[in-house]
């Protein structure tokens, strides 16, 4: 029997809610929460839901399916905001706004330790002696921070059980990544100023940096050494080029930038990460529960579940100053807490001026941006990301994916293809196909590390992103390859799986290897998520046959004759056409091939003896 909102009595349960500060929730008739709010004065804000013109048609949903209300009265109305923010977190209630950001932020890290220190992606508490430099709102951002930082100041990224085990300098050193302090090509001196320029990039103060390399190019040039000051030159040229696509102001500083956009039932919120004067990325979320909302509700719930309770375990600061794209309920609250929570001033900007309001301006015109494309893809394709990270046990969601496969008949034309899927699906234009050269026939091990170095080693050096997960179309064996390339050319945040056919090449029986824990995953057969490593897997299978097919078929029609002198290509074709194709020509005689014009019996006979050389 249906519940009716006449089964609940609001008049009786007001009587018992006090006027202090707290927090409420409203439960249905089976005693779940389904939402959570906080109040200044709680009789007056509860009071507010059973009005009779309640203008929002989600409160009165909401209102209809209450059956009971709790409340916790706390001492201040700042303590309230960090309870219902608890609270949403640990309940998820269905009329709340939620938003899932449960990840743990990455930073770079510089070791302490050694001589020559490295830098790394770092996740998790801070328990390394070093320095930590971020958050970074993704390991996309990371990785071309860090790819940067390669360009400019070579200091070494290797993993210390690599960089200790060296005998000579690996590919680093030689496409000028690194410069190999591992067998002593770089004083101690010059790598620590290495180091130091790094950590003032770092920390925004680019200006600094290009100062000292201005000095030390003139210097550089006074004792004629041009070779020295060309570099300190590069370096300059380098540095003043990414200021300019990353610099926000004069001052520095650190700021996040925060702007929402709601269009049918939708919400979109992005954030931009401001640190030292650098713009370090952007992120964006889609919060659940957001029908009907307003846009100021939606960014106030955002602040709330972003910055507070345990969203600094997390590696999240809280900036001094904050542009958000809509004025919020309660701002001078907001900031009062977030205070208490970061131990300084906060300030919540919604009307910036000068450059920060065109930061602004960028921020509300990329979250527009988002939820149009969000609007625009496929309900399903976004099922399968969502479910692949969820089996995967991502902290976010992967926005680039590469997969890789084999193809040749008995060794021969063998071909390796690279396809690539975003967020949106397969992104052909970055689509690759390598021809294989220089191995022993049939063997894919070596086919897979080729094509491999090849394609990572192009991009390492800047060509184009690096993916979030590389698929290997094959077992332990091809997964091994591909941990021998990574390793050479240290790339150390990108997710290895291999992909293998189930017993009897049955599909629903694929199996993912991941190669940084050495197990195996069977996903259930219906899984959104094992549908799109098919794809991707399927895709790359394709992309290599047709590949494979397409220089097959041209090696066997025109290699044997194109190394004939004197058999130009319009004489080919029309001895091709003469004989209706390639095999023919091959069982054709002298004397037939003369009879063809433009072949003399002299060539004629070079013909035969190309294809009969053996036969004697």
């Amino acid at each position: 029997m249906m519940t009716t909102p006449t089964e609940f009595d609001a008049k009786a349960a007001l009587r018992n809610i006090p006027n202090n500060p707290g927090v409420y929730r409203m439960l249905d008739e089976k005693g779940v929460v389904i939402y959570v709010g906080k109040a200044k004065v709680l009789k007056k804000r509860v009071s507010s839901y059973f009005l009779k013109n309640v203008s929002s048609p989600k409160t009165r949903v909401m209102v209809s399916y209450i059956r009971e209300i709790e409340v916790t009265v706390t001492h201040t109305e700042n303590e309230a905001l960090i309870l219902e923010n608890n609270l949403i977190k640990s309940l998820k209630p269905r009329y709340n706004v939620l938003f899932r950001d449960d990840k743990s932020y990455p930073f770079i890290y510089l070791s302490s330790k050694h001589k020559f220190p490295r830098l790394g992606v770092h996740r998790g508490a801070k328990k390394r002696k070093g320095r930590y430099f971020g958050p970074y709102p993704s390991a996309g951002a990371v990785r071309e921070t860090l790819g940067l930082l390669q360009k400019i100041f070579p200091v070494r990224q290797c993993e210390d059980s690599f960089y200790s085990n060296r005998s000579r300098a690996c590919l680093q050193y030689q496409i000028k990544r690194c410069t190999a302090p591992c067998v002593g090509l770089i004083s101690e001196e010059d790598y620590a100023e290495d180091v130091n320029h790094a950590v003032m990039f770092l920390q925004g103060k680019s200006n600094i940096v290009i100062e000292q390399l201005i000095t030390r190019m003139e210097q550089a040039s006074e004792d004629l050494n041009f070779e020295k000051a060309a570099h300190f030159r590069d370096q300059i040229a380098s540095l003043q080029r990414i200021q300019e696509k990353q610099y926000i102001d004069s001052e520095g500083g650190n700021q996040d930038i925060i702007a929402t956009a709601l269009q049918n039932g939708i919400a979109c919120v992005q954030i931009f990460s401001i640190r030292g004067g650098r713009n370090l990325g952007n992120k964006t979320f889609f919060p659940q529960n957001a029908k009907n909302s307003e846009p100021a509700e939606i960014l106030n719930t955002f602040l709330a579940q972003y910055y507070l309770g345990d969203a600094q375990s997390h590696g999240r600061e809280i900036p001094s100053d904050i542009i958000i794209s809509h004025e919020i309920e309660n701002r001078e609250l907001m900031e009062q807490v977030l205070k208490e929570q970061s131990d300084h001033k906060v300030k919540l900007q919604s009307k910036p001026r000068g450059q920060r309001a065109r930061w602004l301006e960028m921020a509300e015109q990329n979250v527009k941006q988002a939820l149009q494309s969000r609007l625009n893809s496929h309900a399903t394709v976004l099922q399968r990301y969502e479910a692949l990270q969820n089996a995967l046990q991502l902290d976010e969601m992967p926005s680039r994916m590469e997969c890789f496969d084999i193809s040749h008949t008995m060794g021969e034309a063998t071909v390796a293809s690279c396809v690539v899927f975003d967020d949106k699906g397969p992104l052909k234009a970055d689509y690759r196909r390598f021809n294989i050269e220089n191995i022993t026939g049939g063997d894919d091990y070596a086919a897979m590390k080729q094509a491999l170095m090849r394609r990572y080693k192009r991009l390492k050096e800047g060509e184009a992103k690096l993916p979030d997960i590389l698929f290997i179309d094959g077992g332990k064996g091809q997964v091994s390859q591909a941990e021998a390339v990574l390793e050479e050319l240290q790339i150390n945040d990108v997710m290895l799986i291999g992909i293998t056919k189930g017993e009897g090449r049955k599909a629903d029986l694929d199996t993912l290897y991941l190669s940084a824990s050495k197990r195996k995953i069977i996903l259930p057969a219906d899984s959104p998520a094992l549908h799109l490593t098919q794809q991707i897997r399927d895709e790359a299978h394709r992309f290599a046959i047709s590949g494979h097919r397409n220089r097959r078929a041209k090696k066997r029609k025109t290699s044997v004759l194109e190394g004939i002198d004197g058999l130009g290509p319009k004489r080919r074709q029309q001895l091709l056409k003469q004989f209706g194709g390639l095999q023919e020509v091959t069982r054709a005689g002298i004397e037939d091939m003369a009879r063809v014009p433009g072949i003399s019996k002299q060539l004629a006979k070079k013909i035969y003896e190309t294809f009969h050389m053996d036969s004697d």
